[in-house]
C-alpha cells in the first residue's frame, strides 16, 4: 500500500471535499460529496453519537445511495449543517427522485466543541450557513488540521482537528479516510512526543518520530481536557466521526463492513476510544467505479483501518494554535521543555 498522490481521501477518484469555520466561534463543518452520488452505510461504536438520516444506511433499508455527507462541530446544533447542504444540492437538481420532487439525501453527524473557548453565543444557529459554505467549497484539495469540522476538536492532552489519509491498492483500487478527531482519549503517548498510531505511519506523514519505546504506556494520563472543560465531566465532551471511501464496487452491506473494519483505526490511533462519552462513527462509502469480488472485502477493511488510524495522528501533527485556545498543539508540546 502507497499514499496516493494527495494522501486525502480525495485520492479516490470521484470525491470532493470542503471545509468553512468560523474562527470566533472556534468550530466548523467538513462535507464530503461526488460528482455523483454515492452508495454508503455507517456503523457506530461510541456510546454518544449524534446524527442525521442514519438510519436509511442501514442494509434493510429503501434508500441505496446518498448525494452528500457532513461532519461537523456543534453538538446537536451542528446537524443543521445538513440542511444548508440540502439546500445546495436542491438547487442544482440532485437527490432522490419521488414522481416530480427530488429530495437531497445528506447523512450527518455531530461531535461537542461548544465549550472549547469560542463564541457560542449565536442569535440564529449558525451552522446551517457554514453546511452551504462547505458544500460550496469542495474540491480535490482541503485543509487538514484545524479546519472544518476539526476547527475546534480536542483531544485528551492537545488540540484534534481534520485528517485525512489515503492508499493504493496493489490492484489499483484507492482507500481513503477522512476524520473530524475529537476524542476523550489520547492520540499520543505519555511525555507528549510520540503517536500510538506511529506504527502504521508511512513515512513521515505525521513527523516520522517512530513509536514510543517505553513500556507501561497503558495507564491513563490525567486529561488537559477534562481540566481545563471542568464541567460537565469530560467523559460528556468527545467524539470521533469519520468517512472511509474506495472507488471500489461495493453493496450496501459491504460498506457497513467497511466501516466496522475501519473502527479498528480508532482503537490504534486513540486510547482510550469507543468510550460510552464517545460517540465515535465511521460512514463507509464507494463511488463503485472498480468491480470489487467478495474476496476483496477482508482487505478493503484493513486497507480502511489503516487509513483512519493515519488520518487521526495527521490530524492532530496539522492542528495550528488560535487566540483563545483551551489546549496547546501537538507542534507547540515539541517545543516546551
Amino acid at each position: 500500500m502507497t499514499p496516493g498522490p494527495r494522501n486525502l481521501i480525495t485520492d479516490v477518484p470521484g470525491l470532493l471535499v470542503g471545509n468553512a469555520q468560523d474562527a470566533a466561534l472556534k468550530s466548523g463543518v467538513t462535507v464530503l460529496t461526488g460528482d455523483q452520488s454515492l452508495r454508503a452505510s455507517v456503523h457506530v461504536m461510541g456510546g454518544a453519537p449524534g446524527t442525521r438520516e442514519t438510519d436509511l444506511l442501514a442494509a434493510d433499508k429503501t434508500v441505496d445511495r446518498v448525494d452528500a455527507i457532513v461532519l461537523s462541530g456543534g453538538s446537536a446544533f451542528g446537524l443543521d449543517a445538513c440542511s444548508g447542504v440540502m439546500d445546495a444540492l436542491h438547487a442544482q437538481g440532485r437527490g432522490f427522485q419521488v414522481g416530480s420532487a427530488v429530495v437531497p439525501i445528506v447523512p450527518g453527524a455531530i461531535l461537542f466543541d461548544l465549550l472549547n473557548g469560542g463564541d457560542k453565543a449565536w442569535g440564529e444557529n449558525p451552522y446551517r450557513a457554514l453546511g452551504r459554505a462547505a458544500f460550496d467549497a469542495a474540491a480535490e484539495r482541503f485543509d487538514l488540521g484545524s479546519a472544518g469540522a476539526g476547527t475546534g476538536a480536542l483531544t485528551a492532552m492537545c488540540k484534534g482537528g481534520l485528517g485525512s489519509a489515503s492508499a493504493v491498492l496493489p490492484g489499483g483500487v484507492t482507500v481513503g479516510a477522512l476524520v473530524a478527531a475529537n476524542p476523550l482519549g489520547s492520540v499520543i503517548t505519555p511525555g507528549d512526543r510520540h503517536f500510538w498510531a506511529a506504527p502504521f505511519e508511512i513515512g513521515a506523514e505525521f513527523g516520522g518520530l517512530g513509536p514510543d519505546a517505553a513500556s507501561g504506556l497503558g495507564d491513563p494520563v490525567p486529561s488537559r481536557k477534562a481540566r481545563a472543560m471542568g464541567h460537565p465531566p469530560p467523559d460528556k465532551a468527545n467524539t470521533t466521526i469519520a468517512i472511509v471511501a474506495t472507488d471500489a464496487a461495493l453493496t450496501k452491506p459491504q460498506c457497513q463492513r467497511m466501516a466496522v473494519a475501519a473502527h479498528d483505526g480508532i482503537a490504534r490511533a486513540i486510547l482510550p476510544a469507543h468510550t460510552p462519552g464517545d460517540g465515535d462513527l465511521v460512514f463507509g462509502v464507494s463511488t463503485g467505479r472498480i468491480p470489487s469480488a467478495e474476496a476483496d472485502l477482508a482487505l478493503l477493511g484493513h486497507a480502511a483501518a489503516l487509513c483512519l488510524t493515519r488520518a487521526i495522528a495527521r490530524a492532530v501533527y496539522h492542528a495550528k494554535p488560535a487566540p483563545g485556545d483551551l489546549l496547546p498543539c501537538w507542534s507547540d508540546l515539541q517545543n516546551t521543555p
